[in-house]
């Protein structure tokens, strides 16, 4: 029998540390001459199997440079090709800005026929948003943002009436006149047509650099709303705050003439954009229309862990289970698509004051139907338009650093609130049509133990606001706004976080100081400057909830108008020489808060501060509530 002979198995040691060309050279002559040091020893540059060799090396460096930049490129720090920065940050929830439109404040004008020599509010009327208007040197298009509903005054929305034309000295016409914020952009309209239901449908919009898109609707008449990603079944509804629709809240019309309301939807998509800046819209994969379920696995489908209970804990746990919900939504079929969408911006709507006049298309609305039909159209032809200041933000679009460095921020940000800062900046960021907020204070809630003592609730914010009225003065929010708010906040709290939206404090005060005039300056002329300065120092923008009042930061911006020669500490009421007197002002009868407030207990070296509950100083009546005087003379300005 012939004797068999066995090789053994030799394990080859392969080095896996080689990056590039020389690296690969030098391991692979290693290499053969320690496996294969009688089939081949001749390693010289121009022999047959160096050739070999260096292609070898050649081509693991070419894949091991192309797998470095695959890497690279799946990281949204070093990423460089623009198609991978634009997925990745897309996945992040931030969408790259292909363009930016041009923005400003139009003043809108509009004539009404006089009723007993005043205005006849009947003849006002609505001018629709998306009101499109072009720009006379570029021939650039921008739209209204909202309507502008010359019928109502609030303080956010406030309306001009002046005399337009007399007869005989008495008014027969007059002019109104309301601000609206426009954006440019060209409106265009698609129809996309689907047949069966097909899971994730995609549809690309024909215009590049598209801004937004203004509405979605089938063929029944169904609307389908935008969210940041299919999982979301939640979107933000506004109604129109009239007796049909709230009966309760239609006398706050004034102040929020829109309500804003929760609702969920089926009917929805996503937008995205490609390398070629061109907007995808991608729609669920649901073929239901019942409502969606929560975003959880069915409950069959997980695994009780009881006792003889059936194991589907891996299952459970794939996350194809979400696959198995109705919570991405729906998928059109068997219908008909009507996309508008706005489009184009740049640099080039940048336009000048005063160019934004021309009429492109408008919309109007009337309440009165009863009307003379002649005097509805003389209103409707005497709407103008003008912008008084240069419309500005219109840019091209980000470059692939700057959608880089604002994905990464925005991935930081989440979208949510958490801090202190980000419940009062999404505060003060609610759309002002349902309604207004000026001032903001947030502390953590308290609550009483059983020992009667305040403990804090980590569970809960106490959320202090304030409002305008129509003359600009500080006033408590009406509870429309209220709860407008609280939706508006409910999107973006943490589950664990409760919101108490509260009512803070208004202290009304007046000041009086005496000043001494330098040698050669009118006293008047210098005493109409100070007060202005006081005035200027006071202006509600300036002031918050919370912040108290240094005399001397007064008495300094008194210091600097010209023709002061110094500060004299006020002699009536004054015992203890302060350079600035401050006093209360809480009598309702005069049109105050009625919120009285110990203001010599509250004035400690100096500084005045507000209460222990959530307060703010306000001068209400500046012409009367500030008071200057000059050393030595019986003129007073303010009395």
């Amino acid at each position: 029998m012939a004797r068999t002979s066995t090789q053994k198995n030799v394990v080859k040691q392969v080095n896996y540390l080689n990056k590039d060309f020389s690296d690969f050279r030098d391991n692979l002559i290693e290499f053969a001459k320690q496996y294969f040091p009688n089939t081949h020893n001749d390693f010289n540059e121009s022999s047959p199997g160096m050739m070999f060799i260096e292609m070898a090396a050649y081509v693991g460096d070419v894949l091991s440079y192309y797998i470095d930049s695959q890497f690279r490129e799946s990281l949204l720090a070093y990423a460089e090709e623009k198609r991978n920065v634009y997925n990745i940050a897309q996945s992040f929830g931030y969408k790259p800005k292909t363009t930016t439109p041009a923005t400003t404040i139009l003043d809108v004008f509009q004539t009404i026929p006089a009723l007993n020599e005043k205005p006849d509010f009947r003849y006002t009327l609505t001018v629709n948003a998306g009101t499109e208007i072009t720009a006379g040197s570029t021939g650039a298009t921008f739209r209204t943002l909202e309507d502008v509903n010359f019928k109502f005054s609030s303080s956010y929305d406030p309306r001009e009436v002046d005399i337009f034309e007399t007869d005989s000295g008495s008014p027969t016409k007059f002019l109104l006149k309301k601000k609206v914020k426009v954006e440019s952009g060209e409106i265009t309209t698609e129809r996309f047509t689907f047949g069966s239901a097909e899971k994730y449908s995609e549809i690309k919009l024909a215009n590049p650099d598209v801004i937004e898109i203004l509405s979605c609707t089938d063929s029944d008449g169904n609307s389908w709303s935008e969210v940041d990603s299919l999982a979301r079944d939640t979107v933000f509804e506004e109604i129109e705050n009239n007796v049909d629709n709230d009966p309760t809240s239609v006398i706050n019309r004034d102040v929020s003439p829109y309500i804003l309301k929760l609702k969920k939807t089926s009917r929805r998509f996503t937008s995205f954009i490609n390398q070629d800046d061109e907007t995808l819209l991608r729609f669920g994969a649901g073929v239901s229309n019942n409502p969606d379920e929560e975003i959880i696995p069915n409950p069959d489908m997980v695994g009780s862990n009881l006792p003889g209970s059936p194991s589907k804990l891996g299952q459970a746990f794939d996350p194809s289970n979400f696959l198995k919900t109705e919570a991405f939504g729906l998928a059109p079929s068997n219908t008909t698509l009507t996309i508008q969408y706005s489009h184009g911006g740049g640099i080039d709507d940048n336009v000048a004051s005063g160019d934004i006049t021309s009429r492109s298309s408008i919309g109007f609305q009337i309440q009165d139907a009863t009307l003379s039909s002649t005097l509805v159209q003389d209103a409707k032809d005497s709407v103008r338009f003008t912008n008084p200041k240069p419309a500005t933000g219109g840019s091209s679009g980000q470059s692939v650093r700057e959608v880089r460095e604002s994905a990464l921020a925005f991935y930081q940000a989440q979208s949510r609130a958490v801090t202190k800062e980000d419940y009062i900046v999404r505060a003060y960021s609610l759309p002002q049509r349902f309604g207004n907020i000026a001032k903001v204070h947030l502390v953590q809630d308290e609550q009483l133990n059983i020992e009667q003592e305040k403990v804090v609730n980590p569970l809960a914010l106490d959320m202090y606001t304030l409002g305008f009225d129509s003359t600009k003065k500080l006033t408590q929010l009406s509870n429309v706004v209220k709860e407008n708010l609280k939706t508006y906040l409910s999107q973006f709290r943490l589950v664990t976080d409760a919101v108490n939206i509260k009512d803070a404090y208004v202290i009304n005060i007046g000041i009086k100081f005496s000043i001494l005039t330098k040698i050669g300056f009118n006293k008047n002329d210098v005493l109409l400057r100070c007060v202005s300065r006081v005035k200027d120092f006071f202006e509600i923008d300036r002031w918050q909830i919370g912040q108290p009042i240094i005399l001397s930061d007064i008495a300094y911006e008194l210091s600097l108008v010209d023709g002061v020669a110094s500060i004299v500490p006020p002699v009536e009421n004054n015992p203890n020489k302060l350079p600035i007197i401050i006093e209360n002002k809480y009598k309702v009868s005069d049109g105050y808060s009625g919120n009285f407030y110990n203001i010599e207990k509250s004035l400690i070296d100096g500084v005045l501060y507000t209460a222990l509950d959530p307060s703010i100083f306000e001068v209400k009546y500046p012409n009367t509530d500030i008071q200057g005087r000059v050393v030595g003379d019986n003129l007073t300005i303010g009395d």
